[in-house]
C-alpha cells in the first residue's frame, strides 16, 4: 500500500488540474488530508503565493472532516519548522497564510488540536532572529486572539508568549525603522495576550505576578517616549488606527489603558504594583531573557523617573482615568507603600512621588475614596515629621561646621514639606463636608502644643524649632482644607473640641502661627465671602458700597456665640497685645471682628464686640504691657476702623456720628492713629500718647448714649472688658503669663497665710452683692489689674500656684454655705 501511494504521489504532476487530483485521490481512498496538504503545497507558485482557489478547496475539506485539523496541524508545523531552519521564508510565509485562513475558518471544538500546533508554530517565528518573521509569528498570534472560542482551554499556557512579547517591546535593533516594527510587535502581541486570557474562564492566570512584572514594565518603556506628555494624561483618547500602528508609544498606552480597564478588585494590585518596581530590575530582566546589549548610560536615565517626575505623573493619571472607579484607593494605598519604602531616599525622589500622590488623589477625590482617608493623611503627617527631622539634622551637621550656610539638601527638604501640605490641603478641600469635619479634627489633634502630656505626633526630639516648624505647616495645611468650606451653621464649622485646639496657637508667642490662626477661622466664619471685600485695613467711607452678604442669625449662631463668644473675643483680645505684631496681624485682626459682625451679631453680640473694641484701646493707652509705639499706634488704627465698621453696619446715626467726629479729629491731630497712615513705610510715630486729648479716643459713655437712644441695651457698656484665662495661656509657653488680669481668682498681695485666712473671711452675702455692683468698679479693675500683674511678675510659680487653689478652695466652701444659708 505504502509503495502505491508514493508512487500516486510522485506521479501526480501528470494530472492536468488540482480538481481531477482529488476525484482521483478521492475515488481511490488511499490518501488521506496528509498526503493532500502535501500535493497542496507542491503544486503551489513560490512567486505567486498561495493560490485563492486551491485554499477554498482545503478550507472546505477542513470544515468537512474537522476531525483532521489536528492531523493537518501537526504536518504544517513540522514542514515549518523545516522550513525556517533552512531559512526557505517564502514557504513559510505561504504555510503560515494557509493556517491562519484554517484558523479563522473553523470554529468548531475540533480546533483545540490544531490550535496547539498553530502557536508551536508562531512559537517557532517568535525564536527567529529575523525581525520579518517575529512579526509574521505577531500578526497570526493577534489573529488568533480575536478569535472567541467555544470552549475554555484549561491546559493552554501562555507565558512564553508573554515572555517573549516583552522581550520585544526592549528592542533595541541598529535600525530604527527595524527597531519600531519590532517593538510595535511585541506591543501588539501582549494585547492579543490580554485580550485571549481576559476573555478566558482561566483569565485570572495573566495577572499573576510574574507575568505583570514584565507586561508592565515592557509598556511603560515604550510610553515613556511620548514626546508631549501633558496632552496624554486625560481620559481614554480615541486615536485613529494609523496613528496607533505606526506609533509605540501611543500603542502601548492603548494597551496599558486597556490592561488596568479590565482589571477587578483581586488583581489590581498586580497590575499597580510593577510601576513602582526599580527601573534597573526590569531592564536587566530584559537583558537576561532576550540578550540585549543596553547601555549603560540609558539604564541610568531611567533612574529619574521620579526627580523629575513628568512621566510618573502622566503614568498615574492614565491609571487613575483607567482604572475603574471603586478602585481607586488600591493605587492610593500602593503610592503610600511606595513612599514608605522610599522614606530614606533622596528629597526630591520623595517629593516626586509625594506629587504623584497628589495628583491621584486630585482625581480620586472626585469619585470613592475608599478606606484610605485618614490613612493618606497619617501616612503624610508621619513623612512630614520625618523630612523635618532630616532638615534639622542637616542643619545641625552644618552648624557644628565653621561655615555654615543652608544647604542644598534642607532646601529640598523644604520641597519635600510643600508638596506634602499641598496633598493634604487639596485632597482635604475636595472631600465631601461631613468628611472635610473629620479631617480637621484630624490634623488639629496632630499640632504639638507645648507642655501637652501626649501627642499624636510626636515631635519630642524635634527640639523647640521642629515643632514650631512641625504647627506652621499643620496649620497651613488646615487651611487649605477649611478653604470653601461651608458649613450651614458656625456650630458644624467650629464644634467645641476643635475650637479650643485652634485657638491655643494664637496664645504662642510666633506672629506666623497667629495669622494662620485667624485665616483659618476667616475660612470658618466666613460664609458669605464677604472676605475678599475686606482685605486690607482701612477707614472704609461707606460700608453699603462693599456690598456686604448676610443673613438673618439663626438660633444655632445665637447659642454659639453664648457658650463660646468669650472665647474668640478673649483670643482677639490678646492677640492684639503681641509685641511682634505685624501690619498682617492687625489686618486679620480687623478682619476677624467684621466677619464676627456679620455672620454672627445680635444686639448682644455688638454690646460684647464694642467692650471689646474700647478694652482694645485702653491696651494702647494704659500700656500695662510696655508694647513699642507702633504696635499702640495700631491697635488704635485697629480700633478705628472696626468701630467705623460697625458703626455703618449698624446704623446709628448719633454712634456714626461720635465715630465719624473721633476719625476726623485723628486725621487733623494724630494721623498715627489711623491705618492709612501708621501702616505706611515711613510714619512719624509720637514720643508718647499720655498727652493726647480724649475726643481722639472712642468714649463708652458716649457709645452708650448714643445707642441707648436707639433701643441697645447699654448697661453692659460701663463694665469693662475682662478676658478669662484658661490652660491655654500654660500650654502656649509663653514668656509672660498672658494677660492675667482675666483670672477670675484674685491673688491679693501678701506672702503670708494669715492675710489670706483674714481676707476669706470677710467674703460674706453683702459683700458679694456689692461685688456685682457696677458703680465704681472701673476703677477698682484698675487696680486690681496692677496688683495681679505684678504679683504674677514677681512671685515663684509653686507660690501662686498654692495661692490660687486655696483661694478657689475658701470661695467654693463660702459659696455653698450662702446658697444653703438662702435655702433655708
Amino acid at each position: 500500500m505504502t509503495r502505491v501511494v508514493n508512487n500516486f504521489v510522485l506521479n501526480s504532476v501528470v494530472y492536468t488540474s488540482l480538481q481531477e487530483c482529488a476525484v482521483a485521490v478521492l475515488l481511490c481512498g488511499l490518501v488521506t488530508s496528509v498526503w493532500w496538504i502535501t500535493y497542496f503545497l507542491k503544486i503551489q507558485n513560490l512567486q505567486d503565493g498561495l493560490v485563492k482557489a486551491d485554499m477554498e478547496k482545503l478550507t472546505f475539506y477542513a470544515v468537512s472532516a474537522p476531525e483532521k485539523l489536528d492531523r493537518i496541524g501537526a504536518y504544517l508545523a513540522e514542514r515549518l519548522s523545516r522550513d525556517v531552519v533552512r531559512h526557505r521564508y517564502g514557504y513559510v510565509l505561504i504555510a503560515m497564510e494557509a493556517l491562519d485562513q484554517l484558523l479563522m475558518a473553523c470554529h468548531s471544538q475540533s480546533i483545540k488540536p490544531f490550535v496547539e500546533s498553530f502557536l508551536h508554530m508562531v512559537a517557532k517565528l517568535l525564536e527567529s532572529g529575523e525581525p520579518k518573521l517575529q512579526v509574521l509569528g505577531t500578526n497570526s498570534f493577534v489573529k488568533f486572539a480575536n478569535i472567541e472560542e467555544d470552549t475554555p482551554s484549561y491546559h493552554r499556557r501562555y507565558d512564553f508568549f508573554v515572555s517573549r512579547f516583552s522581550a520585544m517591546c526592549h528592542s533595541c535593533d541598529h535600525d530604527p525603522e527595524t527597531q519600531t516594527e519590532i517593538r510595535i510587535a511585541g506591543i501588539r502581541g501582549i494585547q492579543g495576550v490580554v485580550r485571549k486570557t481576559v476573555n478566558d474562564e482561566l483569565r485570572a492566570t495573566i495577572w499573576e505576578p510574574q507575568h505583570m512584572d514584565k507586561i508592565v514594565p515592557s509598556l511603560l518603556f515604550n510610553m515613556q517616549k511620548i514626546e508631549d506628555i501633558d496632552s496624554r494624561t486625560g481620559p481614554p483618547s480615541s486615536p485613529t488606527g494609523g496613528e496607533k500602528e505606526e506609533n509605540p508609544a501611543l500603542l502601548a498606552e492603548n494597551c496599558f489603558r486597556e490592561l488596568l480597564g479590565r482589571a477587578t478588585y483581586g488583581n489590581m494590585n498586580n497590575a499597580v504594583r510593577p510601576v513602582f518596581a526599580s527601573v534597573v530590575s526590569w531592564l536587566g530582566w530584559v537583558v537576561a531573557t532576550a540578550g540585549l546589549s543596553l547601555e549603560w548610560e540609558a539604564v541610568q536615565d531611567h533612574h529619574k523617573l521620579w526627580d523629575p517626575n513628568e512621566f510618573a505623573v502622566s503614568c498615574f493619571k492614565i491609571i487613575m482615568y483607567s482604572i475603574q472607579a471603586q478602585y481607586s484607593h488600591h493605587v492610593i494605598q500602593e503610592i503610600l507603600g511606595h513612599l514608605d519604602a522610599c522614606k530614606k531616599d533622596s528629597p526630591r525622589v520623595r517629593a516626586g512621588i509625594i506629587q504623584v500622590l497628589l495628583e491621584a488623589v486630585a482625581i480620586a477625590a472626585k469619585g470613592s475614596i475608599g478606606p484610605t482617608v485618614l490613612e493618606v493623611f497619617n501616612t503624610l503627617l508621619k513623612h512630614l515629621r520625618i523630612s523635618v527631622d532630616f532638615e534639622l539634622g542637616d542643619r545641625r551637621s552644618s552648624a557644628g561646621s565653621a561655615t555654615f550656610s543652608t544647604s542644598s539638601k534642607e532646601s529640598d527638604e523644604r520641597i519635600v514639606q510643600n508638596a506634602i501640605i499641598q496633598t493634604i490641603g487639596f485632597f482635604g478641600s475636595n472631600l465631601p463636608d461631613y468628611q472635610r469635619s473629620e479631617i480637621m479634627m484630624f490634623i488639629m489633634g496632630k499640632v504639638p502644643v507645648f507642655g501637652a502630656t501626649s501627642q499624636s505626633l510626636d515631635t519630642s526630639h524635634l527640639g523647640d524649632l521642629g515643632t514650631r516648624r512641625i504647627q506652621i505647616m499643620l496649620l497651613r495645611s488646615l487651611l487649605m482644607v477649611t478653604s470653601g468650606y461651608k458649613a450651614t451653621t458656625i456650630t458644624n464649622a467650629l464644634p467645641a473640641p476643635f475650637l479650643d485646639p485652634l485657638l491655643s496657637p494664637s496664645l504662642m508667642e510666633d506672629s506666623e502661627l497667629r495669622q494662620l490662626v485667624l485665616e483659618i477661622l476667616h475660612n470658618l466664619i466666613d460664609r458669605h465671602d464677604n472676605r475678599a471685600k475686606l482685605r486690607g485695613i482701612r477707614i472704609i467711607p461707606d460700608v453699603s458700597d462693599l456690598k456686604i452678604k448676610r443673613d438673618k442669625i439663626s438660633r444655632q449662631d445665637v447659642s454659639f456665640m453664648k457658650k463660646h463668644g468669650q472665647q474668640l473675643y478673649r483670643h482677639i483680645y490678646l492677640g492684639c497685645k503681641e509685641e511682634d505684631n505685624v501690619q498682617k496681624n492687625f489686618e486679620l485682626l480687623y478682619t476677624s471682628l467684621a466677619l464676627i459682625t456679620i455672620e454672627l451679631a445680635n444686639e448682644e453680640v455688638v454690646i460684647d464686640l464694642i467692650r471689646l473694641a474700647i478694652a482694645v484701646q485702653d491696651v494702647a493707652i494704659i500700656n500695662e504691657d510696655n508694647l513699642p509705639m507702633f504696635n499702640r499706634c495700631g491697635v488704635m488704627a485697629l480700633v478705628a476702623a472696626y468701630l467705623n465698621f460697625l458703626s455703618q453696619m449698624i446704623a446709628v446715626p448719633v454712634f456714626c456720628q461720635h465715630v465719624s467726629k473721633v476719625i476726623e479729629t485723628r486725621s487733623l491731630e494724630a494721623s498715627y492713629f489711623l491705618p492709612e497712615t501708621i501702616f505706611k513705610d515711613k510714619c512719624n510715630l509720637p514720643k508718647s500718647l499720655e498727652k493726647h486729648e480724649k475726643n481722639l479716643f472712642f468714649l463708652t459713655n458716649k457709645i452708650a448714649e448714643s445707642l441707648g437712644g436707639s433701643g441697645y441695651s447699654v448697661e453692659r457698656l460701663s463694665v469693662p472688658y475682662v478676658p478669662q484665662v484658661t490652660d491655654e495661656d500654660r500650654l502656649s509657653r509663653r514668656k509672660s503669663i498672658v494677660d492675667t488680669v482675666s483670672i477670675q481668682v484674685d491673688i491679693l498681695p501678701g506672702n503670708n497665710t494669715e492675710d489670706k485666712v483674714d481676707n476669706t473671711e470677710e467674703i460674706t452675702f453683702e459683700a458679694l452683692k456689692k461685688a456685682i455692683d457696677n458703680n465704681g468698679l472701673e476703677e477698682q479693675e484698675k487696680e486690681k489689674r496692677r496688683l495681679v500683674i505684678e504679683k504674677f511678675q514677681k512671685a515663684p510659680f509653686e507660690e501662686i500656684a498654692a495661692q490660687c487653689e486655696t483661694k478657689a478652695n475658701l470661695l467654693h466652701d463660702r459659696l455653698a454655705q450662702i446658697l444653703e444659708l438662702t435655702i433655708r
